[in-house]
């Protein structure tokens, strides 16, 4: 091998290298602790107990109230809901449906005290209870004398960041977690008044995230309209919907 070869190699590792750690960064910076394909496994709706959940987007400020509780070393260790390993001494919680790494502020409402937690793990699977804090989290509100506690859920951020607003950032700029949009067809009408007959049997059916949604397109001239569930989280998530509700000929739709 001669000079000019070696030289050659070393700067096609150099770059290589650079690419490697600037993806690395990127993803990072974007989805916090979890990769983004575990983070959109993680939105998929799930089943505990014989009972769905179907995991949610929320904005900065959206709030939770409920009754918190707290785990610790029978869990230390062991592997949670976005593929890291539980530290009862970092700062993390359990919550059902939020995505992971969002950034909560937990408030006890007995006595005023708040921690800021990040969701890593889905739980906790108790009647009236909307998070679990960690072992070290808990204690700094006051978990580790009651066991439990009410508590005020604020979303603060993302992707394990607190959010800062600008002085001058209007409000409805606040950031969102939001994947793509997916949908299923549930039913086509040439009439409008079948549509919307479907359209009232689905709003019954459906939890607060979802929407129905009747779309008019003309086909061999004339009018069809076909009647959407929308606001799945990923294709998955909309497929477990048509299976477990038996909608016959449903099928993905996007806008």
């Amino acid at each position: 091998m001669n000079r000019y070869t070696k030289i050659y190699l070393t700067i096609v590792l150099l770059v290589t290298s650079m690419f490697v750690l600037s993806g690395c960064s990127q993803r990072s910076a974007h989805y916090g602790h979890t990769s983004k394909a575990r983070y959109k496994a993680t939105m998929r709706s799930y089943r505990v107990k014989g009972r769905r959940y179907y995991p949610t987007y929320v904005a900065v400020g959206d709030t939770m109230r409920g009754i918190s509780s707290w785990y610790g070393p029978n869990f230390h260790g062991k592997q949670t809901s976005n593929g890291e390993r539980y530290n009862m001494h970092g700062l993390t919680a359990a919550h059902k449906t939020w995505p992971m790494d969002t950034m909560v502020r937990v408030q006890n409402l007995k006595n005023g005290k708040s921690v800021v937690v990040r969701i890593n793990d889905r739980g906790p699977f108790v009647r009236g209870r909307v998070i679990d804090c960690s072992y070290v989290a808990g204690k700094k509100i006051g978990l580790d004398r009651l066991g439990i506690a009410p508590v005020k859920l604020t979303v603060l951020g993302f992707a394990g960041k607190v959010y800062k607003p600008a002085k001058k950032e209007a409000k409805h700029l606040k950031p969102r977690v939001v994947l793509d949009d997916f949908g299923i067809q549930v039913g086509a009408f040439h009439k409008y008044e079948g549509a919307l007959v479907y359209k009232k049997q689905y709003t019954n059916t459906i939890n607060d995230r979802l929407r129905i949604v009747i779309k008019k397109f003309i086909v061999d001239n004339e009018p069809l309209y076909r009647v959407w569930v929308m606001g799945f989280g990923s294709d998955d998530e909309a497929i477990d919907f048509i299976h477990d509700n038996n909608i016959e000929g449903g099928f993905l739709v996007r806008k």
